[in-house]
């Protein structure tokens, strides 16, 4: 068995409502956790992804190379990825009220640190230190919104709560950018940070366990849907070797899945990191319209990434085929960006918001596709092997980028990219026909 503190175990379940309290309940609750996990999510991006806002100025203040802020990038996102992994396993055996403000309190205590500091070997363990901080964001909600929402409403759902991030995403370019203006660039730091405590208090106050922890009926007798197997099955914890071996390392379809989230990492933070970078040294913007940058690309997905999860839904959950779709106009989009002429900066900003509006619903639909061929008990240990392949793809381009940018230039920066464009476009190819069929009839889940 995983051990888990005491103070994070899930909640028991209690006696069951009456019938007349459940249909009163029910919507009420499933409203409260969508909200609640938005809100959450969003805010963790306020204290992920204001750093490449201000990296230049943080740079130019400590006498700091694109090197050594790669190294920074890089670091946050290797051990972001291997604690989604961890915390996924450590979050499925735990209560998301209370496991979810503990990850917001703790990446507001590395920010805050971070703010404080003027070492480059501080940062860069500190940096580290919020990586796997943050790691404790994606696995409650996933958890939460699987228990409350069935497999039928999950593309839409997680359509919409997948906003969360762009949202928080969006924000923080804006909420970063203007601070350091005004306050210098150490209050890129702070601010987020009060902010994320802020929230913290909050979700303590609204998030909720199990439907059963609130005598409630599991959400496939709810909503009568038991396409994914029966309630009695999908509410049986696994054991450690049965979570970790047969429904996760075993599952072909997942490692599929994994692979392409790779690339489409590459593609969707490329933009995020070193967006504002490239804008202010290649395209002459300043630092505000660096942080428009940012907001552009994350603001752009919103309207594109609820109607990829719905449309999803109603073509049988062939979530693969709408990726491929998704990425290629993203791929033209990148190529747009490289030979755009450096004195119109609109045109970039719109080819940012053509990323932001194509990649970031492939991004989303691969993480509902990992739900999709693994059990309800499992969702976080599937989504941190997911983010396991995916970090390691974001360290290859923080890394990747920052190092051929400052030995060879932009433009092959930007031709790493396309490159990486085109062989997630191809892994996804094949997916084209996988479904969202459930694994919970075997452990090795869905073939594609």
């Amino acid at each position: 068995m995983i051990l888990v503190p005491r103070f994070l175990r899930p909640a028991p379940h209690i006696a069951r409502l009456r019938e007349a309290e459940i249909g009163i309940t029910y919507p009420k609750l499933r409203w409260q956790i969508l909200e609640s996990t938005f809100i959450g999510y969003a805010t963790f991006y306020l204290v992920r992804n204001n750093l490449p806002v201000v990296s230049k100025e943080m740079g130019q203040a400590l006498s700091y190379s694109k090197d050594q802020i790669g190294n920074m990038l890089a670091v946050m996102v290797a051990v972001y990825g291997l604690g989604r992994f961890l915390m996924g396993s450590l979050s499925d055996r735990s209560n998301p009220r209370y496991f979810m403000p503990l990850g917001l309190l703790l990446t507001a205590g590395c920010n805050f640190a971070f703010a404080a500091a003027s070492s480059y070997h501080a940062h860069l363990a500190l940096w580290a230190m919020n990586g796997l901080a943050q790691s404790m964001g994606w696995a409650p909600c996933g958890r939460s919104l699987s228990h409350w929402y069935s497999a039928r409403e999950r593309g839409t759902v997680f359509g919409f709560w997948n906003l969360a991030q762009n949202a928080g995403g969006g924000m923080i370019g804006v909420i970063a950018a203007y601070s350091a203006a005004l306050l210098g660039w150490r209050s890129a730091f702070y601010v987020p940070g009060v902010l994320a405590t802020i929230c913290a208090i909050y979700l303590m106050l609204r998030l909720r366990d199990t439907p059963q922890s609130e005598g409630l009926p599991s959400i496939e007798e709810y909503r009568k849907d038991y396409s994914g197997g029966s309630s009695d099955a999908r509410e049986r914890e696994l054991g450690t070797r049965e979570l970790l071996i047969d429904t996760i390392l075993k599952n072909r379809a997942l490692w599929l899945v994994a692979g392409a989230n790779f690339f489409v990492y590459i593609a969707r933070y490329a933009m995020v990191d070193w967006g504002p970078t490239f804008l202010k040294e290649v395209k002459h913007a300043s630092l505000g319209e660096g942080g428009i940058g940012t907001a552009t690309l994350e603001f752009s997905a919103m309207l594109s990434t609820v109607l990829a999860g719905w449309l999803s839904d109603k073509i049988g959950g062939r979530r693969g085929m709408i990726c491929v779709v998704c990425m290629i106009p993203a791929f033209l989009a990148f190529v747009g960006i490289l030979y755009s002429p450096n004195d119109e900066l609109w045109l970039d900003l719109a080819l940012f918001g053509v990323i932001g509006f194509f990649v970031y619903p492939a991004q989303m639909l691969l993480g509902v596709l990992a739900l999709d061929v693994t059990s309800k008990k499992a969702v976080g240990t599937a989504n941190g092997l997911l983010s396991v392949l995916g970090s390691l793809g974001r360290v290859a381009e923080s890394k990747g980028i920052g190092t051929l940018a400052q030995h060879y230039g932009w433009r092959v920066a930007l031709y790493g990219i396309l490159i990486s464009v085109l062989v997630g476009v191809g892994l996804m190819s094949f997916m084209w026909n996988m479904t969202s069929r459930r694994a919970e009839a075997g452990p090795s889940g869905t073939s594609p």
